[in-house]
């Protein structure tokens, strides 16, 4: 501590009488006498990273001990991805914004936007339909036997919770704090969502209990969440699990991996890692045939 940083312990003999009461208030109210699980600003310290870890360990998974949940089905996807209805609700609008001024770019980039977007709007269907398939299987919607989790986002993500939401079940939600706040969406069941500071820990619980990866159309975040699943399975990191990537004609334009196989910077072998899918029975059947292929169940 420097001699500016040193505390003023002197009075002088124009400071006014001391005062006990006022003196214990002060020191009650200081930053150094409050609890340190209490104090923020203490456990936002770089210094305590790895306490900041463990406790985005412990909160999810104390969560999910206590709710029995065991076995899940993660779903990963563009955030951007609307709802059909809305898709073409946007569309008609953005058609009669062209129609009123047809050489203003920022229309016409509008219009393009909206018809991107009914386009691709049917896999927010896949999704939806997905999440309901997960939510009733087993014994019933209730029992936590097989759990849908996302991003906790828009989008894809929402798409898949929703699904559970419509037949009754729980659903996990995984949220990230970003510069550009993303808000929950508003299926995710109350108790089972959460915020997290830091990728890995969100990674991890992400990983963890999955039975079965599901990656819709994405960005950067999906492409992430797909290569490091792949890789923790390539490099025997965590026992395999199918691999699902809904939308061939889109993966297969997004990434060129009988190229990197031809390059000889993976393996043919490697390639068996994931499948295809193009709706929501054709991915639960993918699922349960891999595991029925190795005598094993869905909910073992």
């Amino acid at each position: 501590m420097s001699k500016d940083q040193q505390p003023n312990r002197s009075r002088s003999e124009t400071d006014p009488p001391f005062d006990p009461e006022q003196a214990r208030e002060q020191i009650a109210n200081g930053e150094s006498h409050r609890r340190a699980d209490r104090d923020l600003e203490f456990l936002d310290q770089p210094e305590l990273r790895p306490v900041r870890l463990q406790l985005e360990y412990l909160k999810p998974e104390l969560a999910f001990e206590k709710l029995g949940i065991r076995t899940t089905i993660v779903v990963f996807g563009s955030a951007t991805l609307i709802d059909p209805e809305d898709a073409q609700r946007q569309l008609e609008e953005a058609e009669r914004a062209f129609q009123i001024a047809p050489g203003d770019e920022q229309a016409n980039e509008r219009l393009q936007r909206a018809r991107n977007a009914l386009a691709k709007s049917h896999y927010y269907a896949i999704a939806r339909e997905l999440g309901q398939r997960i939510g009733r299987y087993g014994e019933g919607p209730l029992d936590n036997r097989l759990v849908v989790v996302t991003g906790g986002g828009p989008g894809a993500m929402e798409a898949a919770n929703r699904g559970a939401h419509d037949v009754g079940a729980v659903s996990v939600g995984l949220n990230i704090t970003l510069p550009s706040e993303q808000q929950p969406n508003p299926y995710v069941t109350p108790e089972l969502s959460f915020q997290f500071r830091y990728f890995a820990l969100r990674k991890l619980h992400f990983v963890m209990r999955a039975r079965a990866l599901v990656t819709f159309p994405g960005g950067f975040g999906t492409l992430d969440e797909l290569f490091e699943t792949l890789c923790l399975i390539q490099t025997g990191k965590r026992e395999p699990l199918p691999v699902i990537l809904v939308g061939a004609d889109y993966w297969k334009s997004a990434i060129d991996f009988d190229y990197l196989c031809h390059e000889h910077m993976i393996q043919e072998q490697h390639l068996n890692l994931f499948q295809y899918a193009e709706s929501a029975e054709q991915i639960m059947s993918l699922i349960e045939a891999w595991y029925t292929d190795r005598g094993r169940s869905l909910l073992d």
